[in-house]
């Protein structure tokens, strides 16, 4: 099918300043270009990030903004390029919406390292206007930007793999470390840390959920199946823990002392920073030099590791443990999200909440 010739007008909940308040609010979508998707939103996941880029954490926000990048939904129409999709496939799109396609990150298939990449909302696309995420009746989207949901896997479940799964997929697949046996660490248990139990647990990995307390201990252990709990302010269970993680994935979205956990791994151990900080964190060299340990980080992943682990998901039975709630209670969720009172996702049913009537 070709492009349809007038814009069309969606509704959306955007923030409209930093108090990141969401409300409805009336946009258009460009026409369905050629390599575009027009998708119905059905379900969209809220992810930290969403939290601070309503309230201007860092600095960047535009208003008014339509957030949202966890979206699953139904392809009602495609250009006259699309070759992957359908109308009537039920399919993804993540944290991004174009890349320059010329640098070296994107001949090499990691395109959210693009130095021009583009966002799913709160960015400027090509033709000039801001982009507006999966908060919306409808979005479009190129269709390398889209990717298909395996059969089998359910709409509403899929919704935060597509950041929170691949988010942590990117780096176990990047690093080498996927084969099974390794004994691996999450740091904190939220919405990316509990996908990361399910998935290192479904590579054969022995997992250590540290926490800075222990009221999640019978979560991580009886819920998700990790397989040790450790409290980081407990000086005797960190000390037994010394030099016996092969990497921790660390997804603490607030300032942190990393000595602690620097301590945790053994030769050649990789920490690797997974949260959006906004202030400097600080650690003695000696720490990694001392037995060549690593810190780094990893964002998000590219449209083929999403692609792999969604099929990864659909082959070892995994998926997202959620709360669907209607877009007349994002703020509250929002309010609870802050509070990390969330066991482990949002996930708003977009389609259900018939947001454009």
């Amino acid at each position: 099918m070709g492009s349809i010739e007038a814009e069309r007008t969606v509704t959306g909940w955007a923030a409209k300043d930093p108090s990141g308040i969401l409300s409805p609010y009336t946009y258009t979508l460009r026409n369905t270009g050629p390599e575009d998707v027009y998708i119905k939103v059905h379900f969209c996941g809220i992810c930290h990030t969403d939290l601070h880029q309503v309230k201007n954490d860092l600095g960047m926000s535009n208003y008014p903004m339509v957030p949202g990048h966890e979206v699953v939904g139904e392809v009602v129409e495609v250009g006259s390029d699309v070759s992957k999709f359908r109308a009537g496939d039920i399919v993804g799109v993540g944290a991004l919406v174009g890349c320059c396609k010329s640098c070296h990150p994107c001949k090499a298939d990691i395109e959210q390292y693009c130095n021009k990449k583009i966002w799913s909302y709160n960015d400027v696309y090509t033709d000039g206007k801001p982009t507006q995420g999966g908060f919306a009746s409808a979005m479009v989207v190129e269709q390398k930007f889209v990717v298909k949901i395996p059969e089998g896997l359910e709409p509403e479940q899929v919704a935060p793999l597509l950041c929170a799964g691949v988010t942590i997929y990117s780096p176990l697949n990047h690093f080498g470390l996927k084969q099974s046996g390794l004994r691996g660490g999450i740091l904190g248990l939220g919405g990316v840390g509990h996908m990361g139990v399910k998935i290192a647990k479904a590579m054969g990995h022995h997992v250590t959920v540290i926490s800075s307390s222990d009221k999640k201990r019978e979560e991580a252990l009886e819920h998700l199946k990790a397989d040790q709990y450790l409290v980081s302010s407990d000086a005797t269970q960190m000390q037994e823990a010394a030099d016996s993680l092969d990497y921790i994935i660390d997804t603490v979205p607030v300032f942190h002392p990393l000595e602690p956990y620097l301590s945790l791994l053994k030769l050649d151990g990789k920490l690797i920073l997974m949260g959006v900080i906004n202030t400097p964190l600080q650690f003695l060299t000696p720490m990694v030099m001392l037995a060549r340990k690593s810190i780094t980080g990893s964002f998000v992943g590219s449209i083929k590791e999403t692609e792999e682990m969604l099929e990864f998901c659909k082959e070892k039975g995994l998926n997202s443990m959620i709360e669907v709630v209607k877009m007349d209670y994002v703020n509250k969720a929002f309010e609870r999200l802050e509070k990390n009172d969330v066991r482990y996702r949002f996930v708003v049913d977009v389609a259900g909440s018939k947001i454009d009537e």
